[in-house]
């Protein structure tokens, strides 16, 4: 019994140390391949369009939800504390910036894009497209994975700025609305709390979270076991893994762009 357990944990300690190494290379050689010619222009803008045109509408109308919700709750428990919610606006706006926007965003793209990408390349590792590609001398992390890369940070960078600034005017319009605080009020409040840097630390998050998407995303589809139900886990594990990441860089960002304040 105790045999088979230490067979079982030296088992995942390799496994986890050969997928720590794969997913390194990939990274390396992503990197690497971003600065030598030639570059896949087209390809870029088909995947930009994929993830940032078509990811608009769905991210738009969640991160409404999430400001109304955030400025109602925040409103709620500071009159329970303080029994003013006059300071609502500025932190309402202050979390949205800092790390509403961003993660949301990131969230709904792990779902949508980051399962899309995997299951995309898993089909063509299970359908040995990628091999043929090795065999035509293609190289698959130029053709697959680096526009993909290129295209979701742009992606997640714009969708990050639009997400909040949807963000910062729903909150205005629940705060005039419900709270009573004009627009003018709410905008005064928000100078006092909000900064410019703030915006930049956020796009900074959307970029490392769009960078991170579709390198996970791309890791296990090229992992891919043959079979649907192969793709499938393959699909699963990228949003899983992706997910993962987003929340871990954040606490590492937040901490480090404390800083800064």
């Amino acid at each position: 019994m105790v045999i088979d357990r230490i067979d079982s944990i030296g088992i995942f300690v390799i496994e986890g140390w050969n997928s720590l190494k794969g997913f390194s290379a990939l990274v390396f050689w992503t990197l690497v391949g971003i600065v030598i010619p030639p570059y896949r222009v087209k390809e870029f803008i088909q995947q930009l369009f994929f993830i940032a045109n078509q990811s608009l509408f769905i991210i738009i109308f969640c991160v409404c939800f999430a400001a109304m919700v955030t400025i109602l709750e925040s409103s709620f428990h500071m009159k329970m504390v303080i029994q003013n919610d006059s300071m609502v606006p500025g932190f309402a706006t202050l979390l949205i910036l800092r790390e509403l926007g961003a993660v949301v965003t990131a969230l709904l793209l792990t779902s949508r894009v980051g399962a899309g990408i995997a299951a995309e390349v898993g089909t063509m590792q299970v359908t040995e497209q990628v091999d043929a590609l090795k065999m035509l001398g293609i190289d698959p992390i130029r053709f697959l994975v680096i526009p993909r890369f290129l295209a979701c940070i742009a992606g997640a960078v714009f969708l990050t700025i639009i997400a909040n600034m949807i963000c910062i005017l729903c909150a205005m319009f629940v705060s005039d609305t419900y709270l009573g605080y004009p627009p003018a009020m709410f905008l005064s409040s928000m100078r006092r709390f909000v900064q410019f840097k703030d915006l930049i630390f956020a796009i900074l998050k959307g970029a490392s979270f769009g960078a991170v998407i579709p390198l996970v995303s791309c890791y296990f589809g090229f992992r891919c076991k043959p079979g649907a139900d192969g793709v499938g886990k393959a699909t699963t594990n990228s949003v899983v893994v992706a997910s993962t990441l987003v929340i871990f860089i954040d606490f590492i960002l937040t901490f480090v762009f404390s800083f800064f304040y």
